[in-house]
């Protein structure tokens, strides 16, 4: 148990949370660990979920599908992330699905023991709850983002626009993306043989390189 409470530690929820500290509250979160293999879905759209889960080894994504089936990512979430918050936090059921894309281990959280002092009245609940605002205001901020990106016109624009913005992010012109060209695709809403077609202009072109993942931009000559 101390181990995977361990784990915990990079996730923003517990900022300021040293690992003793982490230990103790988690009978008091009533924390609940779950394996997943790949490919299997953790919650499916409509489920009512008053927890929060936090990705302590693996991936998972974010998604929604339309009346048709169509399939868009809405995000991702890898170790040190937390997943859920807006809906455990209201009463509205899910309007996304979540998938694990790599074999994940997962801890969930009652959210209710996040935001409500605890008969003991353990003294970080205060800084959990300062933390999920945080993060809140974060996924908000992503989600902008992302609005941003999938506004452009072309698959290009949406392309750049959301290449430049990790570019930023990682405060280098050469950075990893947590997609796969599937992926890359299913988040933007662009076709996928489009996606890869506009990448191969913008190779040809000198504008950018990237090998599976991996992207550079190129400065303008």
């Amino acid at each position: 148990m101390e181990t995977l409470a361990a784990s915990l530690l990079p996730c923003p929820l517990f900022q300021g949370v040293s690992a003793g500290e982490l230990s103790s509250m988690w009978n008091c979160l009533q924390a609940r660990p779950a394996r997943y293999e790949k490919g299997r879905m953790i919650w499916e759209e409509g489920r009512a979920v008053r927890e929060v889960g936090v990705v302590c080894s693996g991936a998972v994504h974010i998604l929604r599908d339309d009346f048709w089936g169509n399939r868009s990512i809405q995000g991702q979430a890898g170790p040190g992330d937390l997943f859920g918050e807006a809906y455990a936090c209201g009463e509205e059921p899910l309007g996304v699905s979540v998938q694990a894309v790599e074999e994940s281990e997962i801890v969930f959280l009652d959210v209710e023991r996040i935001l409500t002092v605890c008969p003991s009245s353990c003294p970080f609940h205060a800084r959990l709850i300062h933390n999920l605002v945080g993060v809140l205001a974060q996924k908000n901020r992503l989600l902008s983002s992302k609005i941003d990106h999938v506004s452009q016109r072309t698959t290009r624009s949406k392309v750049l626009s959301y290449l430049s913005w990790q570019a930023r992010r990682a405060g280098t012109a050469r950075f990893p993306i947590p997609f796969d060209r599937q992926g890359l695709a299913d988040y933007l809403a662009v076709d996928r043989s489009a996606l890869s077609a506009e990448l191969g202009k913008m190779r040809r072109e000198g504008i950018l390189d990237f090998h599976k993942n991996l992207f550079e931009l190129k400065e303008e000559s």
